[in-house]
Formats: C-alpha cells, structure tokens, sequence
C-alpha cells in the first residue's frame, strides 16, 4: 500500500534530517502499516528511516516487508549492520529470510551474530519447507514443575521482552521433555503458592517438527489455541506455532489449492498476483490448458463418429450443451466437497467407501431431479419443432433427460472419486480433481448421450 504523496513528504524529511518526525511517524503507527508506507522509496532511504527507531521498532518493521524488499535492502547493509538486524527478528521470519541469502552472504553473516542466535539458526534452517519444524518460532516461554504461581510469574514477567508471546508457558522438566502448559490466565488466577505441577494442563495438543504446515495451522484453528507446541522426535519442546503464523499458512495453503484446481501451475503465493510477470502467469497457465486441449479432441472424434444421428435427428444438438453444462457442474459440484473434506482432515483412508456410496445417493436423488427437469424443457421449448417420422418429442424428451440423469450420475462419481485416487498415489487432489474432471466429463457425457439416443431412439 506504498502512498506515493506520503513519500515525498518523507525525502523532504531525509533531506532536512528530521529524525524526530521520522522517529514520531514510525512509532506512531503499526509496523506493519510503516513497513508497507515506505516500501515505494529506495532502500538506502529506507534504512535510513529505520535508523531513526530503536533496534526493535527498527526490526519489527523490517519483518513486516516483502521479502523482496528485505533482499534489496540487506545487499546494501554491512555485516555487521545485518547481523545486528537479523538477531533483533522474531527467529521464524529471521530464518525464512537467511534461507533466501546466497551462500557467501550467509557464510559472512553467521559469524557476526551472538552464539545464541547462530545456534537458532542452525536448529531452524535445518527443517523442510512446509513442515512444522520449518515455520515454528523458538521465542517461547517454559516453567519447571516445582517452582510456584507467584514465582511463575515473576519469571514470565521477566522474560517476556524476549518472548514472542506469554499467554501459554510449557512446562518441561531438564531434558525440555514436554510434560504440559499453563496459561497466563490460570497463573493470575491461581493462589500464589500454588504449585505449577498442580496447575497445568497435561493433556496437550501438539505437532511434531516434520508435520505438515497445513495439519499443524489447522490444529491451531480447531482447537482455538493461541499457539501449538512443536516437539521432536524424542518428545522435546522445540518450538511454537502463533495463531498469526497460523493464518499466513491457512491463507497460502488456500490460495495454492485454489490455483491448483484451477490448473494453474508454478508457485502458489498469497498476494503474489500483481508482483508476478505477466509472462510467468502465462507459463503457469498455458502448459494444463494445451495438454487438455488436445486430449479433448476425444470429444471431436466422438461427435464425428456420431455425427448420422445428429443429422438424423437435429433436435439432439440442440439440448447437448445442456447436458455437458449440468454434468460439468455437478461433478465440480461433488470434486469441491471431496478435495474440502480431504484438505480439513475430515476423510480418512477408511471412509473412502462410505464417501463413494454417499455420492452415490445424492447423484441418484440429483439425477432424478435434474433429468424431470430436463424432459419439462425439451417438451416446453421443442413444441413447435418439426419432428421427423417416426420419431416423437415425447420419446425425444424421455430420452435426453435420462441421458442428462446418467451424466449427472456419472459426473457426481467421478468428480468424487478422482480425488479420492489423487491421495491414494500420492498425489495433490486439488491438481488431479478439476483440470481432469472437465475433460473427462465431456468424453464421458458425450458417449452416455449418443449411446442412450442410439438405444432409445434406435438410430
């Protein structure tokens, strides 16, 4: 949201040295607002006026930029000058910028910073993109069992400067085996020389480093946590998932499936659009689009070899985009519920068959609607068109509408079936579902409607 009437105002402070004014308008507003505020002027200015703040104002608005904007600024620092930066982050955002840095950069810097937050580092960058492990923050608070409510308190009223939140502290004991949590409600609460053992919470929700993002937001979600604690392998307390971190990712895993049912390729990030050439979102599109374009010429090659009956009887051609159109979205209709269903965790592997049988019915109850439906119209809109002999509208209309009920039927099935297989082999539902499901709808429909007119109607 860079505001191109704001930015001259803030040259003209440069320009002046007004560092109160620069501090003031910095501090005066959110980080994130500043951060978007100044993102139109060139980094050297930038810097600039972050050099007006204190080191942490100065890294909270240098966390709320685009990464891109980070990059440009950071190739323009010293060391010693990015070092310093980079320990004042938050450790998640820390990391996901170092992993953007070019190994001689990084080589550079590591040894610049504290012990402290080198070793962080070397914990966190470790972790795969997507997983838990990879966007957890190791800014937490913890408690030992035996120490009070008041003492607790004043332990969290210490640390919490340093801490990216407080509300939830993780009881673990010396091997930072995570046995529990209190939060800072229960500490107010509670009796002063009430023992944190006594206290805490032992059933604990949690993830494990190498979960996937998705799983571990989606925890955060639906168990209303204000964090999620991140354990290993040997059930230590690593880190935590925020709520914040939890919307980004939900956010991004959103904007990905949506990309990818829609067949678009590439990289999939949330408020990318704008900042994505114009010959990247082409690439991301064309490759899906002309692979199913060109196995769509099924459909060419079955109307050709059917072509008798539609010259026969005219009347068919008519009522065919019907039929594709009410298929098509029937299937998207049943693929959307499925590849939801399967992306909030609420299908299993077990429940694949119950999923089918209940497609089933609904498509049979749809089927029948749609195909009722279906007969009214043909009759209504075909009453005055001329019937060759031999030949009824009647039988006409009977015939398209249970051609449009099967195509509903098997539309419904499909579109609910292919993600299922999609997970079965691995695979992304989102992908596999929609870019397929139109193609092999129509070929599908196609044939169930020159079969049923051929059956019915004997041409």
């Amino acid at each position: 949201m860079t505001n191109p009437l704001l930015i001259p105002e803030l040259r003209e402070m440069l320009k002046e040295g007004d560092i109160s004014s620069l501090k003031e308008f910095c501090e005066e507003l959110h980080p994130k607002l500043v951060a978007e505020l100044i993102s139109g002027l060139e980094p050297n200015e930038i810097w600039a006026i972050l050099l007006s703040v204190n080191n942490i104002t100065r890294a909270e608005i240098f966390s709320n930029m685009e990464e891109e904007i980070q990059i440009r600024i950071i190739s323009t620092l010293k060391r010693q000058e990015i070092a310093k930066l980079l320990s004042d982050m938050p450790p998640d955002d820390r990391v996901d910028l170092i992993k953007k840095f070019p190994e001689p950069l990084y080589e550079a810097v590591l040894p610049a910073m504290a012990q402290a937050e080198r070793e962080d580092i070397r914990r966190l960058i470790v972790y795969k993109e997507g997983t838990a492990g990879a966007v957890m923050t190791s800014d937490y608070a913890t408690l030992p069992l035996h120490i009070t409510a008041a003492e607790a308190i004043d332990h969290l009223r210490s640390v919490a400067p340093d801490k990216e939140t407080i509300y939830y502290a993780y009881v673990v004991d010396e091997n930072r085996t995570l046995l529990g949590f209190v939060s800072l409600k229960d500490l107010i609460l509670a009796p002063r020389t009430a023992k944190i053992e006594d206290l805490m919470h032992r059933d604990v929700i949690y993830a494990r480093v190498y979960d996937d993002q998705e799983e571990a937001a989606r925890k955060i979600q639906q168990y209303d946590l204000l964090a999620l604690p991140v354990i290993d392998e040997n059930n230590s307390l690593v880190g935590i998932i925020t709520h914040d971190d939890a919307f980004d990712i939900i956010t991004q895993e959103h904007t990905e499936d949506m990309e990818k049912f829609m067949a678009i390729a590439g990289s999939h990030q949330a408020r990318a659009y704008l900042k994505t050439p114009t010959w990247i979102h082409f690439k991301n599109r064309v490759y899906w689009l002309v692979s199913l374009a060109a196995i769509g010429l099924i459909s060419g090659i079955i109307i050709h070899n059917y072509e008798h009956i539609l010259s026969n009887l005219l009347i068919l051609a008519l009522y065919m985009p019907m039929v594709a159109d009410t298929g098509g979205n029937t299937g998207s209709q049943s693929a959307t519920v499925v590849v939801r269903a399967l992306a909030l965790g609420e299908i299993r592997k077990d429940d694949y068959l119950k999923v089918i049988f209940k497609e089933f019915k609904i498509s049979i109850l749809l089927g029948i609607i749609l195909g009722f439906l279906a007969w009214i119209k043909v009759l209504f809109l075909s009453s005055s068109s001329d019937i060759p002999q031999g030949f009824s509208l009647g039988k006409i209309a009977f015939t398209i509408a249970v051609a449009l009920g099967l195509q509903v039927i098997t539309a419904t099935m499909i579109g609910a079936i292919l993600p299922l297989m999609a997970v079965l082999f691995k695979k992304d539902p989102a992908v596999i579902a929609s870019p397929a499901l139109t193609t092999i709808v129509d070929i599908t429909g196609l044939l169930i409607y020159f079969f049923t007119a051929k059956f019915f109607l004997g041409i």
